[in-house]
């Protein structure tokens, strides 16, 4: 039998979180004042170290809201071959009402400063002609969710080509509300993981955090965008920063 799977930084503190039986009260309480409401019965991904797999909104939306077309619409917008390419997987993912309305929060997690990273989407030299392709149609995306941004937010500036993890994000958000479907996107810190020194400099707390996410998206986001409530034609839709204490810290990296 093979050892079991050792988590370390904002993988673990996602899966030891969403294990709990709290989970679901604790982060309505982290999201306020947004207008979000949770059922008991909220479907989210992932669901504790026995379920550990990440979302992604082609297969985790069509399970939670059945035959809605903004499914094979946000995959077909983001690639141009199913072969050679993923959208996004997001840390957390949960199913709820905004305003009244069938919406998601998603979630973007973090632990330590080097994982606000600031760099292009990657296209390997030897990459395979539908992988090009899809390397073409994602940057085309992330294009047309910059100018949707500029119609909230004139200040916006996304691209493929610098910020990615966070164009990315930006992009599916924006996507997603024209399409009908309103979301919160949640940055989330973890703090106080010491145990993970050894790969960067955890987030000693709040301050911290907001020190570093504040760096992070300045370049890309005004600042102004975050923490008020948003409109994509008439779809609402947030972008709030948000930090916790982890539960428990990480292991040592493994010899």
């Amino acid at each position: 039998m093979p050892p079991p799977q050792v988590y370390r930084g904002s993988q673990k503190h996602v899966l030891v979180w969403t294990g709990q039986p709290s989970f679901l009260d604790e982060f309505a309480d982290l999201l306020a004042p947004c207008r979000v409401h949770f059922s008991a019965e909220a479907p989210f991904m992932p669901r504790g170290v026995a379920a550990p797999t990440e979302a992604r909104l082609e297969t985790f939306g069509p399970s939670w809201l059945p035959g809605d077309q903004a499914w094979p619409q946000l995959k077909e917008w983001w690639l141009g071959h199913g072969r050679g390419g993923n959208t996004p997987n997001w840390d957390i993912a949960v199913a709820c009402e905004i305003e009244g309305s069938p919406g998601l929060v998603l979630v973007e997690a973090k632990a330590n400063w080097p994982e606000l990273g600031t760099g292009r989407k990657r296209l390997a030299a030897d990459a395979s002609a539908s992988s090009r392709e899809n390397h073409e149609r994602i940057g085309a995306a992330i294009a047309e969710a910059c100018e949707g941004w500029k119609l909230v937010d004139d200040g916006v500036c996304i691209s493929r080509d610098s910020h990615y993890q966070l164009a990315n994000r930006l992009a599916f958000t924006w996507k997603l509300a024209s399409l009908g479907i309103p979301v919160v996107l949640l940055y989330l810190g973890f703090t106080g993981d010491d145990g993970i020194r050894d790969a960067g400099r955890p987030f000693a707390d709040d301050a911290d955090w907001r020190n570093a996410f504040n760096a992070y998206v300045s370049d890309a986001v005004p600042l102004s965008t975050f923490e008020r409530r948003l409109e994509v034609g008439s779809t609402p839709i947030w972008l709030v920063s948000r930090s916790r204490p982890v539960i428990e810290v990480s292991p040592p990296r493994a010899p």
